[in-house]
C-alpha cells in the first residue's frame, strides 16, 4: 500500500494539488517550455514519464545507469512507485520537481526511476531489503546502493526538507566509510539469498489450515467485518479461503461462511463501493469502510468479482451478483482497451484532490436530480451538508436500508429501487463529465490473467455468455501480443504498441489460471491446450529442482542478484500460490503425476512459513484444500447449445464446489481435441440423443443420467469433508 507516515494529514493537507503530471500535463502547465526532458521521456511506463520533466537526471533501470555509478564512482538513488500511487505524487511534487534536491542528487548520485508495475523482480529485492534492515514497506520506496546494486540505506517518503538532510550524509558516509557500506550491502543480500532456504515444518497441512482459520476468526471485527481495525483492505485471499474451510462441513464450519457475508455486506454498502460507477477502491482508510483510498486497481476488481461471485452461489444473494456485475461493467467502460485487453489502474486524485471525482455535495446532487430526487437519493446514501469528508462533501455510501425507505415515503419497494436506479444513472452521467483521474494504460500479462479468470467465473455463475467473450478477446491479446511465437515466452507489459519485460512467475501462473478458467466457461480445447503451453513455459523458466516451489523471476538478468520466492499473499497474491493450485488443477484434470508432484512439492516448500504465520498466505492454503480433497470430474456429453446440454451446465455452475470441474464432451472435433489432453473423456456419449451427465472421481465415472433432478442429487452427495483424502 501507499506509505502512511506520522503526520500524514497534515502532509496531505500541504501536498493538495500535488498530483504527479503526466508529459501532457508537463506540456499544458509550461513545464515543458522550461525544462528539457530526462532520459525517461523515451521510456513508455505512465509512472517514469511521470517524471520525464524532472529536474532530477533520471535513468530507467538498465546497464547505462550502472555503467555510469561504476564510471563515475558514484552511489545509487533508486526511487520505485507506480504511476496511480498518491504518495508517489506528493514526492514527485515536493521533492523531485525541487530544484535544490535535484542538483544535490545530479551531483553525488545515479537517480534510477523504476516502475514497480513492470519490474515486481526489482521492487521485490529491495523492498524485502528494506525490511529485513528494519524499513517499513511502502511506494515511493528510495533505497541507496552501491555500484554493483547492493542496497546500503533508504526510507520511503522523503520530504525535501529530509532529502537535503540526507543526500550529504549519505554523499559523506560513501566518502569516508566506504568498506562499511560495502559489508552492510554483502549482508543484506546474503539475508535475502537465506530466506529462499526451505522450512521444512513438521506439521500436517490439515493442522494448517485449522490454525490460520482460528487466526483469522481471533483478528475478525464481527460487527464491521473483515479483519484488524484501521486501515481495511480487502484481503480477498483470506475469504477464498474461509469458503473453502465452510465447504468442508457447511455445519460444523457455519462461522467461516458468516465470516465471508459479514465483510462482504460491509464491503457493498461503504464508501469502498462505487456505487454509481461500480468497483471497489483500493482500502478504507477507516474500520467501517466508509472512508477509502480512492485508487482503483484492475487486480482488486477482478479479486473481489471472485469473492461476490462465489458469494452469490453460497448464498443465493441477488446482491452479490449485483456487484459482480458492477464490477465487469466499470472494468468494461473504463478499463478495457479498444483491442480489447485491460488497462491497469485509475488514481485516487483528480484535480489535485483525492477523491474528487467520487465526491458530492447537497447542491450538486440537487442540480442534477431536482430538489425531490436529491432528498430520496441523500437518505439513501448519506449525503449531508455537514458531508463524511474534507471539504464538506461526501461519500457515498447506503446509509438508510430501501425497506426504511419505502415506508417512510409510503411507496412500494419496487418504486423506491427505480427511482434510486434512475438518479444513479443521471449523476453517473453528470459524474463522466468531470476531470477524470489519470488511468494508467499499461497491460500488464498478470493482472489480465486475473481479470480473464474473473470474467470467465462470471459467464459461468451469471449465465452471461458476454463476460466469457471478453475474457477471450482478452485472453487473444495476450497470447498474440504478450507472447513470443517462437520461444513461447510472455512479455510482462504491453503499452502503445510497444511489448516490454521478461514475463514474471505471477504472469506464467495467473494467466494460466485465466485459461482454465475460460475453458470452463467456454468449453473450446485452445484455452486448454494454451494452458497446457503456458504451464510447461512456466516450469522451465522458473522451477527450483533442488528445493521445489518457483522463483518469482526469470533466471538471467545480471542485474537481479537474488531469486526470490515471495511468500505472502497481500493485495497481489503471490505467484507460487496460483501456480500450486493451477498445477494440481491441470494435474487433476489431464491425470499428470510430474505437475502433481511439482504442486506437491511446492506446498511443502512453503508449509514452514504457513507455519510460523498461519495467515501470510491464504490462497497457498487454498491450493492445501485442494490437494486434499479427491479430484471430482464432471463431464457433460451433449451439442453445447441444447437446451438440454446448458441445463445441466447450469445446474453445476450454480453451486460452489471447489473442488470440482467441468468439463464437455461434445461428440465432435472438441471431443477429440480434450480427449488428446484428457483421455479418459474419449468414450463419454450422450445417450439416446440427451444430453448425458457423468460424475468421475478417479477418472472412473458412476452411472452417467440424463435427468437434471437426478444429477444435481449426485452433485451433491459427498460433497464435502467425507471427499477429503
Amino acid at each position: 500500500m501507499a506509505l502512511v507516515v506520522a503526520g500524514s494529514r497534515a502532509l496531505a493537507r500541504k501536498a493538495r494539488g500535488s498530483h504527479a503530471l503526466t508529459v501532457a500535463a508537463a506540456a499544458a502547465t509550461g513545464i515543458e517550455a522550461r525544462r528539457k526532458p530526462n532520459r525517461l521521456i523515451r521510456e513508455k511506463s505512465p509512472y517514469l514519464l511521470q517524471h520525464a520533466y524532472n529536474p532530477v537526471d533520471w535513468y530507467p533501470w538498465g546497464e547505462e545507469a550502472f555503467a555510469t555509478a561504476r564510471r563515475e564512482d558514484k552511489p545509487i538513488f533508486l526511487s520505485i512507485g507506480y504511476s496511480t500511487c498518491h504518495w508517489c505524487h506528493v514526492m514527485e511534487r515536493e521533492s523531485f520537481e525541487n530544484d535544490s534536491v535535484a542538483a544535490a542528487l545530479n551531483a553525488s548520485f545515479v537517480a534510477i526511476k523504476v516502475d514497480r508495475e513492470e519490474r515486481p523482480d526489482v521492487d521485490r529485492v529491495y523492498m524485502s531489503a528494506m525490511q529485513a534492515m528494519g524499513v517499513g514497506g511502502g511506494w515511493p520506496l528510495n533505497v541507496f546502493l552501491t555500484p554493483d546494486l547492493k542496497p546500503f540505506f533508504g526510507g520511503t517518503y522523503f520530504p525535501p526538507r529530509a532529502l537535503l538532510e540526507v543526500l550529504p550524509r549519505v554523499r559523506e558516509a560513501w566518502r569516508t566509510h566506504r568498506a562499511e557500506i560495502q559489508k552492510t550491502g554483502v549482508e543484506v543480500m546474503a539475508a535475502l539469498a537465506g530466506m529462499n532456504q526451505p522450512d521444512r515444518a513438521n506439521v500436517r497441512r490439515e493442522q494448517l489450515l485449522a490454525e490460520a482459520y482460528r487466526a483469522l476468526e481471533r483478528s475478525y471485527d464481527a460487527e464491521q467485518g473483515g479483519f484488524g481495525t484501521a486501515p481495511k483492505f480487502p484481503s480477498t485471499v483470506n475469504l477464498n479461503f474461509l469458503l473453502r474451510v465452510w465447504a468442508r462441513d457447511p455445519k460444523s464450519n457455519a462461522r467461516a461462511r458468516e465470516m465471508v457475508v459479514r465483510q462482504l455486506d460491509r464491503m457493498q454498502a461503504g464508501g469502498i463501493h462505487d456505487c454509481l460507477g461500480g468497483g471497489f477502491h483500493r482500502y478504507s482508510t477507516d474500520r467501517t469502510w466508509l472512508v477509502p483510498h480512492f485508487e482503483k486497481m484492475l487486480y482488486d476488481q477482478a479479486q473481489l468479482a471472485w469473492a461476490y461471485l462465489e458469494g452469490y452461489q453460497v448464498t443465493g444473494d441477488p446482491r452479490y451478483a449485483e456487484t459482480a456485475r458492477g464490477i465487469f461493467a466499470y472494468v468494461a467502460r473504463d478499463l478495457t482497451s479498444p483491442e480489447g485487453a485491460f488497462d491497469s489502474a485509475e488514481d485516487a486524485d483528480s484535480e489535485g484532490e483525492e477523491g474528487k471525482f467520487y465526491v458530492w455535495t447537497p447542491d450538486e446532487i440537487a442540480a442534477v436530480l431536482g430538489p425531490e430526487e436529491a432528498r430520496l437519493f441523500e437518505q439513501r446514501y448519506g449525503v449531508t451538508a455537514a458531508g463524511n469528508f474534507e471539504g464538506g462533501a461526501s461519500i457515498l455510501h447506503e446509509a438508510a436500508p430501501v425497506a426504511q425507505l419505502a415506508a417512510e415515503w409510503k411507496q412500494p419497494r419496487e418504486q423506491v429501487e427505480s427511482r434510486l436506479a434512475r438518479s444513479r444513472a443521471k449523476l453517473l452521467a453528470a459524474r463522466e463529465r468531470r476531470v477524470r483521474p489519470h488511468r494508467d494504460d499499461k497491460v500488464l500479462t498478470a493482472w489480465n490473467g486475473l481479470m480473464i479468470s474473473a470474467l470467465s467465473r462470471g459467464a459461468r455463475v451469471l449465465s452471461d455468455p458476454d463476460l466469457a467473450n471478453r475474457a477471450a478477446r482478452a485472453a487473444d491479446f495476450v497470447w498474440e501480443k504478450l507472447r513470443d511465437a517462437g520461444s513461447g515466452e510472455l512479455h510482462r507489459r504491453f503499452r502503445a504498441g510497444e511489448v516490454s519485460g521478461q514475463g514474471q512467475l505471477d504472469d506464467y501462473a495467473y494467466y494460466a489460471l485465466g485459461l482454465v478458467d475460460l475453458y470452463e466457461a467456454t468449453f473450446e480445447p485452445r484455452w486448454l491446450e494454451r494452458a497446457v503451453a503456458i504451464t510447461d513455459q512456466q516450469i522451465e523458466r522458473f522451477w527450483d529442482e533442488t528445493d521445489g516451489g518457483f522463483f518469482e523471476s526469470p533466471a538471467g538478468d545480471a542485474s537481479i542478484k537474488v531469486r526470490l520466492k515471495d511468500g505472502f499473499d497481500g493485495a497481489e497474491i503471490a505467484g507460487n500460490s496460483i501456480a500450486a493450485y493451477t498445477l494440481q488443477v491441470l494435474a487433476n484434470l489431464l491425470d499428470r503425476d510430474p505437475w502433481r508432484d511439482k504442486a506437491r512439492r511446492t506446498l511443502d516448500y512453503f508449509a514452514g512459513r504457513v507455519a510460523s504465520h498461519p495467515v501470510a498466505m491464504p490462497q497457498m492454503l487454498v491450493a492445501m484444500d485442494l490437494a486434499a480433497a479427491v479430484p471430482r470430474h464432471v463431464v457433460i456429453a451433449g451439442r453445447p447449445d441444447a437446451a438440454d446440454t446448458r441445463a445441466l451446465i447450469s445446474e453445476f455452475n450454480r453451486r460452489f464446489l471447489p473442488h470440482d470441474l467441468l468439463l464437455l464432451a461434445d461428440g465432435g472435433p472438441g471431443q477429440e481435441r480434450l480427449a488428446a489432453l484428457a483421455p479418459f473423456t474419449a468414450p463419454l456419449r450422450s445417450e439416446r440423443g440427451r444430453a448425458t451427465a457423468y460424475v468421475c472421481e478417479h477418472y472412473a465415472c458412476r452411472l452417467p443420467t440424463t435427468d437434471r433432478t437426478a444429477f444435481a442429487a449426485s452433485l451433491d452427495a459427498n460433497a464435502h469433508a467425507e471427499r477429503l483424502r
